[in-house]
This record gives structure tokens, sequence and C-alpha cells, in this order.
């Protein structure tokens, strides 16, 4: 059985939260998050000046499922107001991996909030509703990438016990990238 398969269909449910498979309704709270990031986030990862990805191109990525490299992303609601305010999941193959000179290190493990529900624990709660699931299911390790400006998200992982194990620069505009683990 593969972990792609235990993926599919997980939700998880926390004192605050419901996280779930990803829609196509999604795409808006996707293009938001994309209009919402920092500028020192490279800007392949930003909206671009030709206004890329619009929202249809996030629907079809939503409609087309997990890429061939991710397990998936889970949308996370708040319960009080059925809310989506970001996502929180699973993927392989990201920046992390080409970091560590693609060693296998576990899947990586990503997040990002809606800047309305920063500040408020959402993230950590998600982040280890993810962790623990990830737990059970036998996996033994873990690893994240952040930039090093990125110090809420920096908090976050340390708060679940992942530890730096490696720093590189892929670029020199948006500064070092972080790679933390945590061993399950």
């Amino acid at each position: 059985m593969s972990l792609r398969s235990e993926y599919d269909g997980v939700r998880l449910t926390t004192d605050r939260l419901r996280l779930r498979p990803g829609r196509v309704g999604d795409a808006v709270v996707h293009r938001e998050l994309w209009a919402e990031r920092d500028p020192r986030v490279p800007s392949h990862r930003r909206i671009g000046a030709d206004g890329r990805p619009t929202l249809r191109d996030l629907e079809d990525a939503l409609r087309s499922g997990p890429q061939a490299s991710g397990l998936g992303l889970l949308a996370v609601d708040r319960k009080d107001d059925e809310r989506t305010i970001g996502y929180c999941g699973l993927v392989e193959g990201g920046p992390g991996s080409a970091a560590l000179g693609g060693e296998p290190h576990g899947p990586e493990i990503a997040f990002e909030l809606l800047s309305l529900a920063q500040g408020q624990g959402y993230a950590t709660e998600a982040a280890r509703a993810v962790v623990e699931w990830s737990r059970r299911e036998g996996l033994e390790r873990l690893h994240a990438t952040v930039w090093s400006w990125n110090e809420p998200s920096l908090r976050v992982l340390e708060k679940l016990g992942f530890v730096e194990t490696a720093r590189t620069s892929p670029d020199g505009a948006s500064g070092d990238m972080v790679v933390m683990a945590v061993e399950l």
C-alpha cells in the first residue's frame, strides 16, 4: 500500500479546525494566498505581471488533484465559521529534497494560511495534525523548507520538534532557505 493511496480522502480534525481534501471552490482562497505572499518570496510563487496564476489556472490545478510528485495538500477550515483559511499537507520532491542533494528525507510538510488567520495558532494546530497522522501511518521522518526571514513558520516547525538540518541560498534575492526535519 502506498502512502499516496493512504492519503487520498484523509480528513483530520483538531479542536478548532477541519483538514480535508481540496475542492475546486478552494481556488479563491489559493488565489488570495498567492496575492498576499511576501515580496521576498521568489517571483515564480507570486502572481506575475501577466496576472498568472489566474483563478482559472488554480481551479484547473485543484481539479486535476495532487500532482504526480505530491501527496496532497489539505484545505484548512475553521470549525466555528467553516471558512477555509489555507492549506496544510505533505508533498514529495519539494525544494528541500533538492537542497539536500536528493537524499531521501521523507515527505515535506507545507502550510500556508491567509493573513486574517495568522498569529492565532492555526498553523501549529494544522501542522501538528498532519505530523500526528504521518506518525500513525508509519512515516519515519518529515522535512520542511522555509525562508530564513519567515520567522512565524520557523517557530511553528520548532514547536513541532523540527530542527535545522541544512541551509542553502538557491537565489540571492530571496535569502537563505532553511531545511528542517523531525524524526517521527
